[in-house]
């Protein structure tokens, strides 16, 4: 395959990218004549290409809900409490929908958006499609205030290699406070523990942690507060997650866009935190960068001519993505695109039509199928996107 005239982001002018074998070939300018003939060549006027982007963070069975929350909270263990009293048929009812069911939904929210590798944070899920890379390698602890017997689950002997990735100080209060340093006292082997959220953690505590995944839009819409992670980047690494719909929107771009609002990271720095950072720290070797010789997990978007730059990437919306492939495959692709698909004669029939922000795309597999199946369960569900 060939991605031809693209504008990688980062880069000046315009390139071609060969991709084979699942892996990225070769990148090289648009303007140098390649006598290789391709089985698929497809050819984009004015575009930005990225890699796929890697969501640190998401409960892939929880993104059915609606986002709960009646008003600001104190801390994760308050909402928690007040939810389930305030909003009980609201939960129950999307807990009636098959677990199966409510996957497939997480990972087609996750593509749509461009991501392209997920780390699912709670019990070990079945994938059945693998339409993105799913991670789940690594030691689950929900909170401090909901796992029980932490202490021991933290320091296990002969445990796994793998980080431990736990909701940690999400609140104001002195309690979320708190509990970060009871994780740091209490990991007696330092382990690698990963924590999520962190809005209380502050510069000291930082440092004892192998990474932090930022959720700002969650964050936002729970305690009206976020981490400080102006302080803290310099001390762990951090990395950006969605959550569940539970407690933010389904669509990544606003949350890039408040994250980049708060003027607490550079562009450059948060794109970092969805590649470059979360490929190094979960061990994602061959994904997060636009090479030679890494996984064609490839995203490109249609370029806004009014806007250059990063301004360009952070204005993008889910309808705005062209092409996107994982492992060198097609998941989706816009409509513009299918003339030059057919004339490859590639298997349009394996896709669906479905309607995303006004625009037409093709998804991978049964899409507005899944859709009927759910609302056979839960007939008030919210869908972003409706068939085509």
């Amino acid at each position: 395959m060939l991605l031809h005239n693209v504008n990688i982001i980062g880069t000046h002018g315009l390139s071609d990218i060969r991709i084979g074998h699942e892996k990225i070939q070769e990148v090289f300018s648009a303007v140098a004549k390649k006598n290789q003939q391709e089985e698929l060549s497809l050819s984009f006027g004015e575009s930005i290409a990225f890699p796929g982007l890697i969501n640190s963070h998401d409960h892939l069975d929880f993104n059915l809900f609606p986002q709960l929350g009646n008003k600001i909270y104190n801390s994760y263990t308050e909402w928690g409490k007040d939810i389930h009293r305030a909003n009980k048929e609201e939960i129950s009812m999307v807990l009636k929908i098959p677990l199966s069911l409510r996957v497939q939904w997480g990972v087609y929210k996750n593509l749509l958006n461009g991501i392209t590798t997920v780390v699912n944070h709670g019990m070990a899920l079945q994938v059945e499609d693998e339409l993105i890379t799913v991670s789940q390698q690594y030691r689950s602890l929900h909170s401090p205030a909901f796992e029980k017997n932490w202490r021991w689950k933290i320091n296990i002997p002969f445990s796994r290699r793998h980080p431990y990735v736990i909701h940690l100080g999400e609140g104001t209060d002195y309690a979320s406070s708190r509990e970060i340093d009871q994780i740091i006292k209490w990991n007696l082997h330092k382990r690698k523990i990963i924590a999520v959220h962190g809005v209380a953690m502050n510069e000291k505590q930082a440092p004892a942690f192998h990474a932090l995944i930022w959720c700002p839009a969650s964050n936002y819409f729970l305690l009206n507060k976020t981490a400080p992670i102006n302080f803290l980047s310099g001390k762990t690494r951090v990395m950006l997650g969605t959550d569940s719909t539970l407690t933010a929107s389904w669509n990544l771009w606003d949350h890039l866009r408040l994250a980049r609002k708060g003027k607490m990271v550079s562009d450059n720095g948060l794109l970092d935190m969805l590649t470059g950072i979360p490929a190094n720290t979960w061990c994602f070797e061959n994904c997060g960068n636009i090479a030679a010789g890494r996984e064609a997990d490839i995203v490109i978007a249609a370029a806004n001519t009014d806007k250059s730059g990063m301004d360009n990437f952070y204005a993008l919306n889910p309808g705005d993505l062209l092409l996107i492939l994982h492992k060198g495959n097609i998941r989706m692709f816009d409509e513009r695109l299918a003339d030059q698909l057919r004339a490859a004669n590639f298997p349009i029939k394996e896709f669906s039509k479905i309607s995303l922000y006004g625009k037409t795309k093709y998804v991978k597999g049964d899409l507005p199928g899944l859709m009927e199946r759910i609302r056979n369960y839960y007939p008030a569900v919210d869908f972003p996107i409706s068939a085509a």
